[in-house]
């Protein structure tokens, strides 16, 4: 898989394109479907032998749908642990996926825009990323795909409950609906936690950049519905479409805020994390990340008009520890990692600057 992976490391993932609705504040969309298969016990309770009859069923669809083996499909054994986090960095799989025994299998669909995990926290997990803000563009595509599935795998259903899932908290639709959001005018304005209290009311939920149990990096914050269970799917997208929409005001509104009451102070904060990445000779992946969000603003506020949207999700994605080994094609502990790392964004830099 190592091959593989060096070569997707060289390509920017579809979903960080920097293109799509609303892309200079959401940095993408994602849906994602928890399914069962009916009669088999859920994989965190299931015995080896059962989540391996689920790992065969899968195996059994691939080899009669035309449209899933059209993707890559490989199994958790083929993973090293470099492969592993390298996966997570692409938003391909949970954090927690791979973990236990090797009965587990992935499916990545062309562009990266869909990815199927057979045996994580239920049988499968079916996600797919759009770039920007499309909510609905990423629920077709997933929607899709589990109509796909449908027709050889049958799903545990419960006419009162819906889909049943391992955590009740997903039964009834089993869908998860999610933005990944840059948010750094709010954040340099202390109007945030306000924010995040009224985000967390209106029944939706607030993590890192990772999703449940990660850190907020580079102010990039995840949100997603918390409600899955007798509310309809149109519902869940037009819920967190609208809430979307209010933040991202509320973001431009602080953006203006800050260049009417301290200017001069925000431009310098931009052009001198712009100055730190272009000659700095040690950075931590976190440190890009920051200064990152320092540029993405510059460039979303047309005080930084010379580097593409595009370049900057690059440069975020690569910064990442796994994605950086990928990319140069070694291991590397991580003091020589943060030496590569300012080379890689130095190189990136060299020849889009404009030192005004």
């Amino acid at each position: 898989m190592g091959i593989m992976f060096e070569e997707m490391a060289k390509s920017p993932a579809a979903w960080l394109s920097g293109k799509g609705n609303n892309a200079l504040v959401v940095l993408s969309t994602r849906v994602r479907l928890a399914r069962n298969v009916a009669g088999c016990r859920f994989p965190t309770t299931a015995d080896s032998e059962t989540r391996t009859r689920v790992i065969n069923y899968f195996d059994s669809t691939m080899t009669r749908s035309e449209l899933l083996s059209s993707g890559q499909y490989m199994k958790a054994s083929d993973f090293d642990e470099l492969d592993r986090d390298f996966l997570v960095e692409r938003h391909l799989i949970s954090p927690m996926f791979l973990n236990g025994d090797a009965s587990k299998a992935l499916l990545i669909g062309d562009e990266e825009r869909l990815s199927v995990m057979v045996n994580e926290e239920d049988h499968l997990r079916i996600q797919a990323l759009a770039a920007g803000l499309d909510p609905q563009g990423a629920f077709e595509l997933a929607t899709r795909f589990e109509s796909e599935i449908g027709k050889y795998i049958e799903f545990d259903y419960d006419p009162d409950f819906g889909y049943l899932t391992a955590c009740p908290t997903n039964a009834g639709t089993g869908m998860r609906a999610s933005v990944l959001i840059h948010l750094p005018g709010l954040v340099l304005t202390r109007e945030i936690d306000k924010v995040i209290t009224r985000i967390t009311r209106s029944g939706l939920v607030v993590r890192g950049f990772y999703g449940e149990g990660s850190d907020v990096l580079g102010n990039l914050f995840q949100i997603s519905n918390q409600n899955t269970l007798g509310v309809a799917e149109k519902d869940i997208l037009d819920h967190i479409s609208r809430i979307t929409k209010e933040i991202i005001e509320e973001e431009a509104g602080a953006r203006q805020t800050l260049l009417d009451d301290a200017q001069d102070m925000i431009e310098d904060k931009i052009w001198r994390s712009y100055g730190i990445l272009k000659n700095a000779r040690v950075l931590t992946s976190d440190e890009v990340m920051n200064l990152l969000s320092a540029i993405r603003l510059g460039h979303a506020m047309k005080l930084i008009d010379f580097l593409e949207l595009e370049l900057i999700n690059e440069i975020l994605l690569l910064s990442q520890p796994a994605h950086l080994q990928k990319y140069y094609g070694r291991e590397m502990d991580h003091t020589k990692r943060d030496f590569v790392r300012a080379q890689m964004v130095r190189d990136k830099l060299r020849n889009c600057g404009n030192d005004s």
